[in-house]
């Protein structure tokens, strides 16, 4: 049997920045995973994905914005590249209702520079898009996207090149813990650790099957589609785009290549019960949400894509993390339930990890991501 002083089940977004923090530290570590790096089945693929401050979640996720981006621009000096593309983020919605309101929140509670961008101004700034007279548009021009399989690879090469050992194909059948430390058995061998960190991901229901916390995993879709306007490719300046609109909040990219723009729902999505077996295939419900929202605001893309990806998001009631330990094993530690909106603080959760896993506690200001909230209660009685 192997021995190490950690293991991390997953090596998605947060297992690759758990792995690097620990073998950053001398830490003796192996990373499993079940499929291979930078896969496209579970929630760290897709090309990009949106980096922002002023966080409308909750004016709490700041501080440890702050954190991510100087670890990301830390990670792009390691690695001798750009994983950040700093394109701005236009947001647009009422004020009345979830997006803007929070923004202006956070902003205000942290000193963080948005600008407020008239319908006539945004007409000329950001002529891909049209709004209508009951949106509100604000600019982040700190704010971008990550390019997102660059940077899952980028933290396994900065994590096996410490000296992390990485097992992938390799599936995991279940764990025990004792007094002693941790067996982690899986359909090749078994592995004893001192400490086990779990980034599963959207398997992290059937890992943790003594923990009732009440996860939901949503198949989500995301679209490519064509655009005959030149206003809408990145080298025209055209920002990351967020829109509550339609009583959802649809988000998307610049065009990359000079064909297609990428587009999302992310109030959408169907419950599914088993990830292995999710439908992979484009259905027709999958795009006519999406098909009204460009009809809508972003003139000249065509409403059929050319390509599809499916992903999944891991929800919580509240659609906050949790980052903790585990309730019954002290050396077992958990980052699960990122809804939607957790990938851009991977390098902070993995140093979190390895803070919790290593020192026993850690300085990041993370208890509102406590598994002891209220809103992860499964309370039945009275």
């Amino acid at each position: 049997m192997q021995n190490f002083d950690a293991i991390v089940l997953g090596v998605g977004g947060m297992g690759s920045a758990a792995m690097y923090s620990l073998a950053s530290r001398g830490v003796n570590v192996l990373g499993i995973e079940q499929f291979g790096i930078a896969h496209d089945r579970g929630s760290s693929h897709g090309q990009t994905r949106i980096i922002r401050k002023a966080y409308f979640e909750h004016p709490d996720y700041v501080p440890l914005l702050d954190r991510a981006y100087s670890a990301w621009s830390d990670i792009e000096s390691a690695i001798g590249r750009s994983l950040i593309s700093r394109t701005g983020l236009l947001l647009a919605g009422p004020s009345s209702g979830m997006v803007v309101p929070g923004v202006r929140l956070a902003a205000e509670k942290h000193g963080l520079a948005i600008e407020d961008v008239s319908l006539s101004e945004c007409a000329s700034r950001f002529p891909g898009f049209a709004m209508t007279p009951e949106l509100e548009v604000l600019f982040e021009s700190d704010a971008g996207f990550l390019w997102v399989e660059d940077c899952v690879r980028s933290l396994v090469t900065l994590a096996t090149n410490a000296g992390a050992m990485l097992h992938t194909g390799e599936r995991v059948q279940n764990w025990s813990a004792d007094s002693k430390g941790i067996d982690v058995h899986t359909d090749r061998a078994t592995y004893r650790s001192e400490q086990l960190i779990i980034c599963a991901g959207a398997w992290t229901s059937g890992i943790l099957e003594s923990v009732n916390w009440p996860l939901e995993v949503r198949r989500k879709v995301v679209l490519w589609c064509n655009s005959a306007n030149p206003a809408h490719h990145i080298d025209a300046g055209c920002p990351v785009f967020g829109f509550e609109t339609m009583g959802r909040f649809f988000y998307g990219f610049p065009s990359l290549d000079g064909e297609a723009i990428k587009v999302g729902d992310h109030t959408s999505g169907k419950a599914v019960t088993r990830p292995d077996d999710v439908d992979r295939s484009l259905r027709e419900q999958d795009t006519q949400r999406i098909a009204k929202f460009l009809k809508k605001h972003v003139p000249e893309a065509a409403p059929q894509p050319i390509r599809h990806s499916i992903c999944f998001y891991t929800m919580t009631p509240d659609e906050h993390f949790i980052v903790d330990r585990h309730p019954e094993h002290e050396n077992v530690f958990i980052a699960a339930g990122f809804s939607g909106h957790g990938f851009k603080f991977a390098p902070v959760v993995g140093s979190v990890l390895a803070d919790l896993a290593m020192e026993g506690c850690a300085d990041a200001p993370i208890a509102f991501l406590s598994a002891n909230r209220p809103s992860l209660r499964c309370d039945d009685s009275p």
